[in-house]
């Protein structure tokens, strides 16, 4: 069978030979019990399942897209996807596990990451920010997986909280491929690129300015490093900076060079810290006050003053440096992400992203653990899996 992007037929799809692409897992839709809906997309052309593999009992996630009703402009999208999902083989690229086709649907089966996504933790548990251990030991994860999609030639253009995901044993894989773009054209490595993203308005605040200006100079590999130091004070504050401003604003923001910082007691104004959390400075998107639901250190925990201010905190002049170097105006003063893997910033991790994490994401559990209270197929177990699934941006997961 083949995937290849630039076949632009349905014909290539709907003639998927019914066997294994990853080999991996059986190509076969009989393996798989499906448990529930655990999201849509594609216009409501993509059901995502969570499922149970019934060979091993293991968890998974099932993209299943109608075919039938597929324009070949969404063929085509799809066969990209899955062309470079093929080519990339790394421990922090989400990896798809099998595709193959099930009467009518396309069936993309990938491992359920039980923590879900990064940006989920902020919504639910850290509304003011995770600490500083937790989010060196994300931030090591994303830029392993960007130095090796730079290495292939590839610009991932959707870096951010909601695209990271979690597994139950710790492990942090980076998603979102739909919008990566490659460098290479016609056997050459093209030093730019001036395609803009499709279906980005959801991406707009990580963008980098050289991304957003759509001119000639085009942008590189380097404006996923800029998205990388805004996913870092989405991490620490709680949300993303630039979000509430339209567009235009924002876009003259980051031209004009106003970078986003970590939110603590060095870059807030000590008047400021003894006043009562408001959201007055949220307009701005820079500057933002605390989410609703009660002010949290940044581990996430309550704040010991009920009248504190949440960012009654000190980050680290090291994470602080980490920020301002991938959020340069200049690309060109930007570090790579091999360079950036060796920033004094992450000299704090010292044990495995495996063992730390889960420690240090409690009292977050991952959303599997209901298995324990009794059988896989009780109602009470489906009922109580469900209620852990409510809460889940999956439509953002971008399985």
């Amino acid at each position: 069978m083949s995937f290849l992007p630039h076949e632009d037929s349905e014909e290539s799809l709907s003639s998927l030979p019914r066997r294994d692409t990853m080999g991996s897992f059986l190509p076969d839709s009989g393996s798989y019990e499906l448990l529930t809906v655990i999201g849509k997309g594609l216009d409501d052309l993509m059901t995502v399942n969570l499922a149970r593999y019934k060979p091993t009992g293991e968890h998974v996630a099932i993209r299943r897209i109608d075919l039938e009703s597929c324009t070949n402009d969404m063929v085509t999208y799809l066969q990209g996807e899955l062309h470079v999902s093929k080519l990339f083989h790394h421990p922090s690229i989400l990896p798809y596990r099998s595709v193959f086709i099930a009467e009518n649907e396309l069936w993309v089966i990938t491992p359920f990451m039980a923590y879900g996504s990064a940006r989920d933790l902020i919504c639910t548990h850290f509304s003011d920010g995770m600490s500083e251990l937790t989010i060196a030991y994300i931030l090591l994860g994303m830029l392993k997986a960007l130095e090796y999609i730079h290495h292939m030639g590839y610009v991932h253009r959707s870096v951010k909280a909601s695209h990271v995901l979690i597994s139950a044993d710790g492990q942090v894989c980076m998603s979102g491929l739909r919008s990566i773009f490659s460098l290479i054209r016609n056997g050459q490595r093209a030093k730019m690129v001036h395609d803009f993203p499709q279906y980005s308005v959801k991406v707009l605040p990580w963008l980098s300015p050289e991304v957003l200006q759509q001119n000639l100079q085009g942008y590189d590999f380097r404006s996923d490093i800029y998205s990388l130091g805004i996913t870092a004070c989405e991490l620490a504050n709680g949300h993303v900076p630039f979000k509430d401003m339209p567009a235009t604003q924002m876009l003259l923001e980051k031209l004009n060079g106003t970078v986003p910082c970590l939110l603590d007691t060095t870059t807030i104004p000590p008047e400021e810290l003894s006043l009562k959390p408001s959201r007055s400075a949220a307009d701005s998107g820079i500057c933002e006050g605390p989410r609703a639901g009660g002010p949290r250190h940044s581990n996430g925990e309550p704040s010991s003053s009920s009248g504190g201010h949440p960012y009654n905190r000190t980050f680290s002049p090291q994470f602080h440096n980490f920020v301002e170097r991938c959020l340069q105006r200049d690309p060109e003063n930007r570090p790579s992400a091999a360079t950036l893997t060796g920033h004094p910033f992450f000299k704090q991790i010292k044990r495995r992203p495996a063992e730390a994490l889960p420690e240090l994401l409690q009292p977050v559990s991952p959303i599997t653990c209901f298995e324990s209270s009794g059988p896989q197929d009780s109602v009470s177990g489906l009922a109580s899996l469900e209620s852990g699934l409510s809460h889940l941006e999956v439509d953002d997961w971008d399985f």
